[in-house]
C-alpha cells in the first residue's frame, strides 16, 4: 500500500525552474489558466496545495494578447481610487493598448487561491509589454500555448 507524500517547504524551494511564455495571439482566460497552474505548481507530480511548489514565469509581448468574441469593445474593467467620484471605467481595448500588462496580471491574480500563500506565488510572475525581459541570466525554458 502506497503512502501519500508531502513535499515539505525547503525541497520545493530546490526544484524551481524558469518558464517564458510569448503572449502573441493568444488568447487571456488560456493564458490565465496555464499561468496560474505553472505559479501554483499543479503541473508536477508532487503538488501540495499548502506548499509554494510552484515554478517562476515570464510573459513577454503582452501588448498582442487577445480577448475572446467581443470583449474588446462590449466589457468594461473598473478601479477606484477610494475617493469620492473617483470610480475609472476602461475598456478592453483601453487596456490591451495602454494597460496590458496589469490587465494579466489582474487575470492571473483572479485565478490563484484568495489565502496568504497566494501573495507568495504572484511574486513570482513577470510581465513585459515587448520582447526584452530581465531574466535572460535565469535561462528561462519557452511554453508554447495552444489556442484552439
Amino acid at each position: 500500500m502506497q503512502k501519500t507524500t508531502f513535499v515539505k517547504n525547503e525541497a520545493a524551494m530546490a526544484n524551481k525552474k524558469w518558464y517564458i511564455i510569448d503572449a502573441s495571439n493568444v488568447i487571456l482566460g488560456k493564458l490565465a489558466v496555464e499561468a496560474a497552474n505553472i505559479l501554483r505548481g499543479k503541473n508536477k507530480a508532487d503538488f501540495t496545495p499548502n506548499v509554494d511548489c510552484g515554478d517562476y514565469l515570464v510573459i513577454i509581448n503582452s501588448d498582442k494578447i487577445v480577448l475572446s468574441s467581443d470583449k474588446a469593445e462590449k466589457e468594461k474593467w473598473y478601479r477606484h481610487s477610494g475617493y469620492i467620484g473617483g470610480l475609472k471605467e476602461r475598456t478592453g481595448k483601453q487596456m490591451i493598448e495602454k494597460y496590458s500588462d496589469e490587465l494579466i496580471y489582474e487575470a492571473i491574480k483572479g485565478m490563484l487561491p484568495k489565502n496568504r500563500l497566494s501573495r507568495n506565488i504572484i511574486k513570482k510572475l513577470f510581465v513585459y509589454k515587448d520582447n526584452n525581459h530581465k531574466q535572460t541570466a535565469q535561462k528561462p525554458v519557452e511554453l508554447k500555448i495552444k489556442n484552439n
